[in-house]
């Protein structure tokens, strides 16, 4: 049995023994595999381990729990990672393929390829100080690690705005995270909440089948303009400032807009995307508006999008008063009070292309910093 597969039986066999490790990547999604790729490669000494945990069941990250009619043509782009092509795992050529089946095909075939010592499922339960190592607690033993790369992501943090009367309401509210087919909502009355992508390809699905409405709390931004690579630096840089500010990441529609496809047309011709302004509380059997309108639903459908899923790193006090990380380092993904801490996946690296080039900065920051190189 070797070192890290040792660190892997039963925690009650472990008792309160830690094994000693060099780094933990927390997360085998984009992120993750991203940073375990550059880690691979970084020229580490010899004695110098690692290891990769994943709590999800199979490889694909967050991906492999995403909705049935979330397609290749739908989602907003799977950036290759490093080193391995996404055409290389997976043949497009035969039609639409579900992102819940291709995304998981590639990424098992990547962490293969690249023998990348991914242990799962695995779940983190707290990460703490201990002295000049971390412990990292599982429900399959515990590590004390000298540096964390965190590569959580955000789903498993689902984001529901309080709302007055919420638990008043005697239909279903749902969160994106829960969403499966539009059929589950035939002949109902939904309220759909949220304005980015995602609520609007949800909102176009179901109002096929059922009465909708759509509520946000900003007009939302459509883009009729090709996504250039400057529009998508401003998205990046913008979040990047915030977090170097150590404030919360922010939303990035606002700059990129939503893209205007033949699905948004005949969704606007069907007049399904007749935004309505928030409402100001939920009632027993609906919503009221602040003009005192009130409107009857079955289903509160919150697409409000989801936080950064950091709980368990909740020991180390990470965030600030305003709730977000003063970050560093070439990318942003340094902790900047415990250079031994990398967030990837955080603010402007949380999009696919953004998370392999933090990951590779992640990765030799963060040997630099110690001194395995």
């Amino acid at each position: 049995m070797t070192e890290i597969e040792s660190s892997l039986v039963p925690a009650d066999t472990h008792a309160r023994v830690a094994r000693k490790i060099d780094i933990v990547v927390i997360g085998a999604g984009q992120a993750g595999l991203s940073s375990a790729y550059h880690l691979s490669r970084l020229g580490l000494s010899p004695h110098v381990q690692y290891v990769v945990i994943d709590r999800s069941p199979q490889p694909g990250g967050a991906w492999q729990f995403r909705w049935p009619s979330l397609t290749l043509s739908t989602v907003n782009g799977i950036h290759d990672l490093p080193g391995m092509k996404f055409a290389e795992a997976v043949d497009t050529s035969k039609g639409e393929v579900h992102a819940a089946v291709a995304v998981p095909q590639y990424y098992g075939a990547y962490e293969r390829a690249f023998e990348l010592p991914v242990r799962r499922p695995v779940a983190v339960s707290v990460v703490c100080e201990r002295g000049e190592r971390f412990r990292v607690e599982t429900d399959a033993g515990v590590y004390a690690a000298r540096g964390i790369i965190n590569a959580t992501g955000t789903w498993e943090a689902p984001y529901i705005p309080p709302y007055p009367g919420a638990e008043l309401f005697k239909g279903r509210q749902l969160h994106t995270k829960d969403y499966q087919t539009a059929d589950a909502f035939a002949g109902q009355r939904v309220l759909v909440v949220g304005g980015g992508i995602s609520a609007i390809q949800l909102l176009d699905e179901i109002s096929k089948v059922a009465s909708t409405t759509w509520v946000t709390r900003e007009e939302p931004a459509f883009r009729d303009t090709p996504f250039t690579p400057e529009v998508g630096r401003a998205a990046v840089a913008m979040v990047e400032e915030r977090v170097r500010r150590g404030l919360p990441p922010g939303s990035v529609v606002s700059v990129t807009g939503i893209p205007i496809t033949p699905a948004i047309l005949a969704a606007r011709a069907r007049g399904a995307l007749d935004r309505q302004p928030m409402f100001a509380e939920i009632t027993a059997s609906g919503v009221r508006w602040p003009d005192g309108r009130e409107q009857a639903f079955d289903v509160i459908l919150w697409s409000t999008g989801f936080r950064s899923a950091l709980d368990h790193l909740a020991p180390l006090q990470l965030r600030n008063a305003d709730g977000g990380i003063l970050m560093t380092g070439r990318l942003a993904t340094q902790v900047a009070n415990d250079p031994r801490i990398h967030l990837v996946g955080y603010g402007p690296s949380a999009s696919t292309i953004g998370a392999n080039r933090a990951g590779g900065a992640a990765a030799r920051e963060l040997a630099e910093h110690l001194q395995l190189l």
